[in-house]
């Protein structure tokens, strides 16, 4: 094959990374589109408040289309630089889910896909990681919380659990943290100040909240007017 296979695996792996299954299950069982309630995203835990087992199916083919890329990878291409053909795979997969070109660009947060994308090559992270999960999400009843610090302390696993073979891998898991942590910018500011939705708690809709800031808008308006 005369192809480059990286080239190869970046066109596969995003093209796998990049199928909406959020959207399309709640389009598919709801006739609803989920980036229209709730946070606005097309992850397993958006998804979760419209149905509980459309957010498990979500959660569970968000993962398997991120072990898909990397095992495509590995039957196509062997030799030394066999893992880091792997992990390039991986990265793809998720920068697909974050950016899928069928929603312009507009994807979810990459938790799920990056624990699918990186169990057979970082394992022991991964457990180390699920585990740090749980425990974060239920003591504070945070499921950003939880996804923030894992995607911190990825880099850092991996590179001290050494499951790597190539240091260029330990910079894509890197880009892959930082591209998570970045997609949860806007939680971060609500951690910060205390109007993080907890779980169990229910969301407004989309247009639900845009309604009530323009009515608070409004009313300050008046408000300033009157007096």
């Amino acid at each position: 094959m005369n192809m480059n296979p990286y080239l190869i695996t970046t066109a596969l792996s995003y093209l796998l990374g990049s199928i909406p299954f959020g959207y399309l299950l709640v389009r598919i069982f709801k006739g609803e589109d989920v980036r229209a309630t709730g946070s606005g995203n097309i992850g397993a835990t958006n998804v979760a408040r419209k149905s509980p087992a459309l957010g498990i199916a979500t959660l569970v083919l968000d993962a398997a289309k991120g072990l898909a890329a990397v095992l495509v990878a590995r039957v196509l291409f062997g030799g030394p630089h066999q893992q880091l053909v792997m992990t390039t795979a991986a990265f793809f997969a998720v920068l697909g889910h974050l950016f899928p070109v069928w929603l312009k660009f507009r994807g979810g947060k990459g938790v799920a896909t990056s624990l699918g994308a990186f169990i057979l090559l970082t394992p022991k992270s991964i457990l180390c990681l699920v585990v740090l999960f749980l425990i974060i999400a239920v003591a504070f009843r945070y499921v950003s919380l939880g996804s923030v610090a894992v995607a911190a302390a990825f880099p850092l696993l991996a590179w001290a659990l050494h499951e790597y073979a190539d240091p260029r891998q330990l910079v894509l898991i890197a880009l892959v943290s930082a591209l998570v942590i970045w997609r949860h910018r806007q939680n971060i500011g609500r951690l910060a100040t205390g109007t993080e939705s907890k779980l169990g708690s229910k969301l407004e809709t989309k247009s639900e909240a845009e309604l009530g800031t323009k009515l608070d808008s409004e009313s300050g308006t008046l408000g300033t007017t009157r007096r």
